[in-house]
């Protein structure tokens, strides 16, 4: 959406608009800094000015009571973004509510309105304005006074190009600590200046006592360093503030993500914020997840061994028993076993709970061919890709299908028809399983080219169709047809409804 509307002002030089968008994804912090929403103005080439962003700040009250996205600028507001924009500097504006088209109580509250240009190769490419009220900007308390100090630090180097910085991490991370979570402010020689009362709290849950403003950060960390863990090389950068990285660390069972923001003036250092949040509880329930998802995989991995053991056992019975009807169906259900093993297979190797059916489907064809007989080579092949299924329809789906290539093989080029080929001659087939997806949909189709249903125009009573019939029903909760196919042959017609969890 953003590039839509950034598109529609004009601005589509990729770099630009990357930049524009590192903004947007950080400036919540600035947002819960100054108490203050914050507003993404873009100049058009008519001299307009639009709104693209609009941020509110989580540790106090909005001033606009809706979102300001395609808004223009007019009046007092105009101005002052004008001013911005030529000046390439930050203007600050101060005046009654209504002139500046906020809803922030009465008409006659003051509101700070601070236009910040993003200036890129010498052109003003957007307007950044934080609205504050004006006895909020100025800080009642000490809190307030220091986070609106960092606030304005960061303001400062929007306006010189110096945040967001290009070779930080970007993107949010779970666990990405946040204002209100906890954070240290640093002076330039990395002595903690201020630390909030949640920031204190997580410093004695790792079991620091002592003061920390005045300290260094780093040395209240590694007086800890007998109940540290595994610690990150990029930890000393984060806890000093020179580095614009991200790191955890974890003492005893606390964990704690930290990041840290330098700040600077002109390219000179004048301290670093530094963000600190409690993940403990996430890390723990990643760690339980991560057991889970592998006793999941280690279970489809043994029933996938399992189902291999008993089909070996079929095999070996198989070359026991003398009765062509006894072997043929010791063979059919060592293949419905090694189908079913198929997609357990398949589930063993991800902990989604979905498969790539696609991966089963080739698997199931290509134990097929041994049900075929010598004087019979039939070409199977898939025609369109199935996607992803949900693990709770795959294995009944996959017997579906695995059954009616096989009917079409035994059915559709029958042993009449290989009893009247000359000495040598083989008989040839082809098999094509075409699937399509239509929305929440499954409608697949097996079709073959061979001797067709007959005159009773029906696909029989057998075994593997009663089997088809009452998985497509029951489990899947589809239907299923067979028909002529034209040119010679059968088509069997499956039309399954897909669950939610099996979307593409």
């Amino acid at each position: 959406m953003l590039n839509e509307l950034l598109a529609a002002e004009g601005i589509t030089d990729e770099t630009d608009v990357e930049y524009i968008h590192l903004l947007v994804g950080d400036w919540q912090l600035i947002s819960d800094l100054s108490f203050a929403d914050l507003v993404l103005w873009v100049p058009s080439a008519s001299g307009a000015h639009t709104v693209v962003a609009h941020s509110r700040p989580t540790t106090g009250a909005t001033l606009f009571n809706r979102d300001l996205i395609g808004a223009r600028a007019t009046g007092l507001e105009r101005e002052l973004l004008d001013t911005a924009a030529s000046s390439h500097e930050l203007v600050t504006k101060v005046a009654q509510a209504k002139s500046l088209g906020v809803n922030a109580g009465t008409d006659d509250t003051e509101v700070s309105a601070e236009a910040v240009p993003l200036v890129r190769d010498g052109a003003t490419i957007a307007i950044m304005v934080r609205y504050s009220e004006e006895i909020r900007r100025r800080g009642s308390s000490r809190l307030e006074k220091f986070y609106t100090q960092s606030a304005m630090s960061l303001l400062t180097m929007i306006a010189q190009g110096a945040f967001p910085d290009r070779d930080a991490p970007s993107g949010a991370r779970h666990g990405e600590p946040r204002v209100g979570d906890g954070i240290f402010i640093l002076d330039r020689d990395s002595h903690v200046q201020y630390a909030s009362p949640n920031a204190v709290s997580l410093m004695h849950r790792l079991g620091h006592r002592g003061e920390i403003e005045g300290d260094y950060l780093a040395e209240v960390v590694s007086s800890l360093s007998t109940e540290l863990r595994q610690v990150d090389e990029t930890l000393p950068l984060v806890l000093t503030g020179r580095a614009p990285w991200r790191t955890e660390l974890e003492v005893g069972r606390t964990s704690v993500s930290l990041r840290a923001i330098p700040l600077t003036d002109a390219g000179t250092r004048t301290g670093a914020i530094v963000l600190a949040r409690d993940v403990s509880e996430i890390r723990r329930r990643k760690r339980e997840l991560l057991s889970r998802d592998a006793m999941i995989k280690e279970m489809h991995h043994r029933v996938k061994n399992n189902l291999q053991t008993v089909s070996a056992l079929l095999r070996l019975q198989t070359r026991r028993i003398d009765s062509p009807e006894a072997k043929g169906a010791l063979t059919e259900a060592m293949r419905r076993v090694s189908i079913i093993a198929v997609v357990h297979d398949v589930l063993s190797q991800g902990v989604e709970s979905e498969v790539d059916f696609d991966e089963v489907v080739d698997k199931g064809l290509r134990l097929t061919p041994e049900l075929t007989s010598p004087l019979v080579q039939i070409s199977l092949k898939r025609c369109g890709s199935f996607g992803t299924i949900s693990s709770a329809d795959a294995t009944s789906l996959a017997l579906a299908i695995t059954e009616l290539i096989t009917n079409a093989i035994e059915h559709g080029f029958p042993v009449a028809e290989q009893e009247n080929l000359a000495p040598g001659e083989t008989l040839t087939g082809h098999v094509w399983v075409t699937p399509e997806r239509e929305g929440d949909h499954l409608h697949v189709t097996i079709a073959d080219d061979g001797v067709g249903l007959g005159e009773d125009h029906s696909p029989g009573n057998g075994l593997g169709t009663q089997i088809v019939k009452t998985l497509v029903s029951a489990d899947l909760a589809g239907s299923i047809q067979w028909q002529e196919r034209e040119g010679g042959g059968t088509v069997a017609i499956l039309d399954v409804p897909l669950r939610p969890d099996s979307y593409d």
